[in-house]
């Protein structure tokens, strides 16, 4: 197999077998460092790519776009989640935007599993209790005690690959499953899934004992938990995301947790551009959130799987055919 023409510029350092596989196809320098371009670096790295295999650590805004040379031709980001890239500007400097989708909803689904059991059930708490001084008193019938999951309502918000993964799921574990989105879902979807449908959020929130944050970083979507909503959502109700932290009052949710109102919350996308919020880290030291670092997607067959759709949207934009994940500005539907 020959390689085909383009040079590609990867900032990010990519799974052994992906990095093998792209060196094989392409003319592709690495980032062996891993660490994240600045806005310099990646204008330098457009300076002498016509692809820009990126990841959600890369700010590409319209000023940056502005700035790139005409030899750019594609942003190949390896991820889902697209909001780091100002598609608009992009698509209007005719380069071509593209993700990988679907990989990642099981292991993420997964995860939002783990993440929805770890609260209630008060995993992380537990897990530390050996690691303080290495003692246990030993079992008591009121010790460490949670709450149980079946017989709750899981609220979702956005039923989409990834929200309808985390339903199967969670029905199996007997929670009943509650949505709300921008469209209802089908008759036979809501059929298998056991789903109710909630035509307002602020309705769902107030009816729900868990709420998880399935929804993609958009306009309309921008702080949708906001203070106010927060403030519906049940009193001992968990929150678990996933998703993008831009999605909620990350202050707020703290304020709900800090007074009693909320029992908890897992997180496992936040604000951290100006460090983690101090108050979301006090309250995961006195156990009453979880924080993981962006773990959602981290599998090894994972990312093995992003990096091929990578290179399944390069090849087939050298080849002359518009990429399978190609990424439009809102309201564009496919050209």
């Amino acid at each position: 197999m020959t390689r085909q023409q383009g040079k590609i510029v990867v900032t990010r350092r990519l799974p052994e077998q992906v990095e093998t596989r792209m060196a094989a196809l392409f003319d592709v320098r690495f980032n062996p460092e891993d660490i994240a371009f600045d806005p310099a670096a990646l204008l330098a790295a457009a300076g002498e790519a016509e692809v820009l295999v990126t990841s959600i650590t890369d700010r590409i805004d319209a000023g940056l776009i502005a700035r790139m040379p005409g030899s750019l031709r594609l942003i190949a980001q390896f991820g889902n989640g697209f909001d780091n890239i100002d598609v608009e500007a992009a698509h209007a400097a005719g380069i071509t935007v593209t993700n990988t989708p679907s990989v990642l909803t099981e292991d993420t689904a997964d995860m939002a599993m783990a993440l929805i059991l770890s609260v209630p059930r008060r995993l992380a708490e537990g897990a530390h209790v050996l690691l303080r001084d290495g003692t246990w008193p030993g079992w008591s019938p009121t010790w460490m005690l949670g709450r149980r999951l079946g017989g709750k309502a899981l609220g979702i918000v956005g039923l989409g690959r990834i929200g309808t993964a985390v339903a199967r799921r969670a029905r199996v574990f007997g929670l009943a499953i509650h949505y709300c989105g921008r469209a209802r879902k089908a008759p036979q979807i809501e059929e298998a899934l056991g789903a109710t449908w909630w035509p307002s959020l602020e309705e769902m929130l107030a009816h729900v004992d868990i709420v998880s944050l399935h929804t993609p970083h958009t306009r309309d979507t921008y702080n949708i938990l906001s203070a106010e909503r927060l403030g519906l959502m049940k009193r001992g109700a968990f929150l678990v995301n996933l998703s993008r932290p831009e999605l909620l009052d990350e202050a707020a949710l703290a304020e709900l947790v800090e007074s009693g109102h909320l029992s908890g919350a897992a997180l496992d996308v936040f604000e951290h551009k100006r460090g983690v919020n101090a108050r979301l880290l006090e309250l995961a030291r006195a156990n009453k959130v979880i924080l993981t670092p962006h773990m959602g997607s981290a599998t090894l067959e994972g990312r093995i799987e992003m990096g091929e759709t990578v290179i399944v949207n390069i090849r087939t934009f050298l080849d002359g055919h518009t990429p399978p994940h190609r990424v439009l500005p809102e309201g564009r539907g496919p050209l």
